[in-house]
């Protein structure tokens, strides 16, 4: 990149200079709360980021350092009495710190290529390494190898990384959903669903029952085989031509003009889907459509609230107490917090106790559980205490990467919990009655 551009010099400074400095956000953010410094709040991070905004630091190791320590759970914007955009400004600052590069190195140099430039911008490669390590688990292999002690003599990193390799599903979303998935009964709407990254290869099954209640309530749903990464990853780690090249393709492949509804079934995508105009904002060819895209996309608690859902029923239900984690950038970065509760709570046989600190991250927060253990392992366990308070048999959460953080932790902890997407149970319940 040219040293005359800087993603932080060049953002409309109305932006950077909205934080007050008023603290109120000081009590949500995870990491000052853990911490107690100042340069791990929000606060402390706007007052980096306007620095070197107004010419008075260069980006350092520092820095750099401290924008990837924060998670990105947008806590402080839910509790901002100014508004601060602290989405943009976060993205913003990791993708100056990334520009910089003051955190370079050959072999951080070589993962990122390897995974945000290779792996992720070709869902095909993906499935590829998927296949390879479903052939490993279905083969015994991961048995074996944690059977014999050979994970005893590796460095505890790597044991621990191990220990977190989650399950690949049987299938991928292609092969469980239809293209096209018509109706039940007459036609409402006609919408899509994109099925994500992780999500298609851990969760592929959360995908056929996203597309499933949507039959069932109207709609006809379009599923393409070969869709894209939303560039989430991308924005979040510093790459944000990558993300832009990536929301061009959404867009290419999913016009928005062609469906009532562009449905996610995950929260930290979902937050970063709704945005593609603010990241094509200098793109006059996708301008237009990027901000029609944002109105479109849905989360899928969202959307069902909004048309309604047929009452699944009775006939079967088990009696369930659930409770319910709030993904990060599903109640804070799209504010859709009584919707998942709404859907629990329609559910026959169903008892929803309310999570305490429901709304506070549980340590994932995209790939914070790999590049910042320690943190995220002070936040799961925080987070196990309160579900294993509730006495629930469920515990249910709308984004996958919280889905297996919380899985974890309620596995170490000894835990008989399920960990399930609301939506799922929703098609269960449908399901029961045929």
């Amino acid at each position: 990149m040219s040293k005359s551009v800087s993603h932080l010099k060049d953002l409309d400074y109305s932006i950077v200079q909205q934080c007050m400095h008023c603290g109120l956000c000081l009590p949500t953010c995870p990491t000052y709360d853990a911490t107690k410094l100042e340069r791990h709040s929000p606060r402390g991070r706007i007052a980096l980021m306007r620095a070197i905004a107004d010419d008075r630091l260069e980006p350092t190791r520092t820095f750099a350092e401290e924008m990837y320590f924060c998670l990105g759970c947008l806590a402080c914007m839910t509790a901002c009495p100014a508004g601060v955009n602290y989405a943009e400004l976060f993205e913003r600052a990791r993708a100056e710190a990334e520009a910089s590069g003051v955190l370079a190195s050959p072999r951080r140099s070589a993962i990122r290529a390897f995974t945000l430039g290779w792996l992720f911008t070709d869902l095909n490669r993906l499935k590829l390494l998927g296949n390879l390590l479903r052939l490993w688990q279905e083969l015994g292999l991961q048995t074996a190898v944690r059977g014999s002690g050979l994970l005893r003599i590796l460095p505890a990193r790597l044991a621990e990384l191990e220990a977190m390799t989650p399950e690949v599903q049987p299938a991928f979303s292609e092969d469980m959903v239809s293209p096209v998935t018509p109706p039940v009964g007459h036609r409402r709407y006609r919408v899509a669903v994109l099925t994500g990254c992780a999500q298609d290869l851990l969760f592929s099954d959360v995908n056929r029952d996203t597309v499933e209640v949507l039959a069932q309530n109207g709609c006809e749903v379009i599923t393409p085989p070969d869709q894209h990464c939303c560039g989430s990853l991308h924005a979040h780690n510093g790459e944000w031509t990558l993300a832009q090249e990536l929301a061009r393709r959404n867009i290419d492949q999913f016009p928005p003009a062609q469906f009532d509804a562009i449905i996610t079934n995950a929260g930290g995508c979902g937050s970063h889907l709704k945005h593609y105009a603010t990241l094509l904002a200098d793109d006059p060819k996708y301008l237009v459509r990027a901000q029609l895209w944002d109105r479109r996309v849905k989360d899928i608690h969202e959307w069902l609230e909004l048309i309604g859902v047929v009452p699944p029923a009775s006939t079967g239900a088990p009696v369930q107490k659930i409770t319910y984690h709030d993904s990060c950038h599903l109640c804070h970065g799209q504010k859709v917090v009584s919707q998942p509760r709404w859907l629990l709570k329609s559910l026959p046989g169903v008892t929803l106790v309310e999570l305490p600190e429901a709304s506070w991250c549980c340590g994932s927060a995209g790939i914070y559980n790999l590049t910042q253990p320690e943190m995220s392992a002070r936040l799961l366990e925080r987070k196990v205490d309160h579900i294993a308070s509730t006495g629930a048999d469920v515990v249910a959460t709308g984004n996958p990467g919280c889905l297996l953080q919380v899985a974890n932790g309620c596995r170490q902890r000894g835990l008989k919990i399920r960990t399930v997407h609301p939506v799922s149970l929703l098609a269960e319940a449908y399901r029961r009655v045929g």
